[in-house]
C-alpha cells in the first residue's frame, strides 16, 4: 500500500496551518461532486473539515454533496453542474472535465500529494454468507450458474476498475510475470494473454444479469434486492455492507490478484473562481486537509486505505488484506489510454457486451 512520508504530509498542510483568522467571518458554501460509495466518508469528513477550518480562519464552511456514478458525475460537471471540487473514482473522469471545459488545469494531478489521490482501495468479492457457490477467485466467476453483479462501465468508475481488475487477473494467470508485458521477446505470449483476457471478460459479462449505473446501485441490487451470487465491489463497499447488515449476511472473498484503485480529487477552478478568494481558499483547503493525520484516520475508519497509514488506528489498518495489486499505469499505460481502448464508444467493452 502506498505511503506518504511525514515530511511530505507536513509540507502539504503547511499553508493551511498558518491561515490567519479572517477580519470578518464569512459563510462559505461548497459543492463536492463525488462518486457513489463515498457518501459515508464525506458525511463524516465534511463535519471534521468545517470545524477545523472555522478554528483556522473564523469562516463557516458548509459542504453540500452530489453523488452518482463517477462517469455520470463527470458529465454533469461538463454539462454545467456548479461543483467547486470533484472527488471522483478515477483520473480519466477529471481529465474529461479538464479537456472539455477548461475549468480544471491539465496538470491537476500535481496540485496535491500522491497524484492528488488521498486514499486508495481495491476490488474484492462480496458473497452470500457461507459462500454457497464456493467462489474463491476470478476463474470461479464464469462457472455455470454463477450470477455476477457489477455496474455499467459507461457510467460507473467502480465498474471500470472491476473490468480492468478482471483483465489484470487473467494476464497474471497467463503470463505469470507481468513484467513480460513490456518485453518484446514475449510479444507472442502477451498477445495470447491479451486474447485470453478479452475472452474471459466477454464471458464474465454473460453472467451479469443487470448493469446498474453506479457502484452503490449495484451494491443495493446485490444486498437489498437479493440478485446475484457475487458482487464485484470496492473494498470499502464490501466492508460497509457487512457492517451495516451484519457479518451473518455476507462474506468478503479476497482474490489473489486485483488492481490498486486510486480515486483522485481536484478543485474545479473555473467554478470556484467566480465565488471569490475566500471560497477558492476554502476549496483548496478542503482537499488539502484530506492528507492531514486526523482526516487520514477518518479515511481508514471508513474502510478506505489511507496513504498515511501511520495516522490511522492500527485495528483499522489490520483489516485490510494483503494481496497482489497492480496499477493502471503499470498495466494499461494510464487512464487516458485505458479509457480510449476499453470504454470509449466502439471500445472493447462495446464489442464484447451483449445485453
Amino acid at each position: 500500500m502506498p505511503t506518504l512520508k511525514t515530511a511530505a504530509l507536513t509540507g502539504a498542510l503547511g499553508l493551511s496551518a498558518v491561515m490567519p483568522l479572517a477580519a470578518h467571518a464569512e459563510e462559505i458554501q461548497l459543492l463536492n461532486a463525488s462518486y457513489d460509495p463515498t457518501r459515508e466518508l464525506y458525511q463524516d469528513y465534511n463535519t471534521l473539515f468545517s470545524q477545523w477550518y472555522e478554528k483556522q480562519t473564523g469562516d463557516s464552511v458548509t459542504v453540500e454533496q452530489s453523488h452518482g456514478g463517477s462517469g455520470g458525475q463527470s458529465r454533469s460537471v461538463i454539462d454545467g453542474l456548479p461543483a467547486d471540487v470533484v472527488t471522483l473514482a478515477l483520473g480519466y473522469d477529471i481529465d474529461a472535465i479538464a479537456d472539455r471545459t477548461g475549468k480544471i488545469p491539465e496538470d491537476w494531478q500535481r496540485a496535491f500529494p500522491h497524484h492528488s489521490a488521498p486514499y486508495t482501495s481495491t476490488i474484492v468479492f462480496l458473497v452470500r454468507k457461507g459462500n454457497p457457490k464456493h467462489i474463491q477467485d476470478w476463474d470461479d466467476l464464469t462457472k455455470p450458474g454463477i450470477e455476477v453483479i457489477t455496474p455499467n462501465p459507461k457510467t460507473s468508475g467502480g465498474a471500470r476498475w472491476n473490468f480492468l481488475a478482471a483483465w489484470v487477473a487473467v494476464l497474471k494467470r497467463e503470463l505469470g510475470d507481468l513484467g513480460k508485458l513490456d518485453d518484446p521477446q514475449y510479444a507472442d505470449d502477451v498477445a495470447s494473454a491479451q486474447a485470453a483476457a478479452r475472452q474471459y471478460v466477454a464471458t464474465l459479462y454473460q453472467h451479469v444479469p443487470v448493469l446498474d449505473s453506479g457502484a452503490r446501485g449495484a451494491t443495493n441490487t446485490f444486498v437489498q434486492r437479493g440478485l446475484g451470487d457475487v458482487l464485484l465491489a470496492w473494498e470499502n463497499e464490501a466492508f460497509l455492507a457487512t457492517e451495516e447488515l451484519g457479518e451473518d449476511q455476507f462474506d468478503i472473498v479476497v482474490p489473489a490478484v486485483s488492481i490498486l484503485t486510486e480515486p483522485p480529487v481536484a478543485v474545479v477552478s473555473g467554478n470556484i473562481e467566480r465565488k471569490g478568494d475566500s471560497a477558492r481558499e476554502a476549496a483548496s483547503a478542503y482537499l488539502e486537509h484530506l492528507y492531514s493525520p486526523e482526516a487520514q484516520k477518518l479515511i481508514a475508519a471508513n474502510y478506505y486505505r489511507p496513504i498515511a497509514p501511520q495516522a490511522a488506528d492500527p485495528e483499522d489498518i489490520a483489516r485490510f488484506p494483503d494481496l497482489e495489486l497492480h496499477t493502471i499505469d503499470e498495466i494499461f499505460g494510464g487512464w487516458r489510454e485505458a479509457q480510449a481502448t476499453y470504454f470509449d464508444d466502439g471500445g472493447v467493452f462495446d464489442t464484447i457486451y451483449q445485453p
